[in-house]
């Protein structure tokens, strides 16, 4: 007979529990990251600041992360009222994932963090993914503050996005994926531009003066971009 007996019930590891772990502190950051603290959550809300996204959408924009871990990451955030679901009609038929208005509250957030991570960023590593949209929050600090509301379309070589600027997003967030559908002025320029702007090492007018970024449109705000 084996000797090998086992351990009493009140001995047992404990089964991890279903629900979410807390770092149970009566502290108003330790709540925060109850919240957003687990890896790729911050990152999801990056993707839905540019409005709602579909699962597949979502994945495709977020190398690295796994199916399982997604799906996990997006209940937790629904649970936690930063994020909805809700079902397109038809013809679309699919169901997209959208931020609350607590959700959108973290736009500061993502913003700084932003601003604090930009000296990190050096050359480009091999491993790096990549996409253009991920250039929009150090841009929207850099364009903060101007006096006319609108729509500006961002050319860089890895692709096009746009901003909204002075003024609230309506529910389409504050900044998307791909050419604006009607963009008030446009603006080109190249990634190291972009992340020097991003660093606070020039500032747009000065960018716009030796031509390292053009500016596109005849509007106040194309005017304003070029500093008429």
């Amino acid at each position: 007979m084996s000797r090998l007996r086992r351990m009493p019930r009140q001995q047992q590891a404990p089964a991890r529990s279903a629900r979410r772990r807390s770092y149970d502190q009566f502290c108003a950051t330790a709540r925060a990251l109850d919240s957003v603290g687990d890896r790729w959550t911050l990152l999801i809300v990056r993707e839905l600041l540019a409005g709602p996204r579909r699962y597949t959408d979502l994945h495709a924009d977020l190398p690295g992360v796994s199916t399982d871990v997604l799906a996990s990451r997006l209940k937790d955030m629904e649970q936690s009222g930063l994020a909805t679901r809700r079902r397109l009609p038809p013809p679309a038929a699919a169901s997209v994932y959208e931020l609350t208005e607590r959700g959108h509250g973290l736009l500061p957030v993502l913003a700084a963090l932003a601003e604090w991570g930009a000296p990190a960023i050096g050359e480009r590593r091999p491993t790096d993914a990549v996409r253009a949209h991920w250039f929009a929050l150090p841009l929207l600090r850099v364009l903060d503050g101007l006096a006319h509301e609108g729509v500006v379309e961002v050319h860089l070589d890895e692709g096009e996005f746009h901003v909204r600027v002075g003024g609230p997003a309506d529910g389409a967030g504050v900044y998307g994926d791909g050419p604006a559908a009607h963009a008030d002025a446009r603006i080109m320029l190249d990634v190291e531009v972009c992340l020097a702007l991003g660093r606070g090492e020039c500032t747009l007018a000065e960018a716009v003066k030796d031509g390292r970024v053009e500016v596109v449109g005849e509007g106040p705000l194309a005017g304003e971009l070029r500093s008429e």
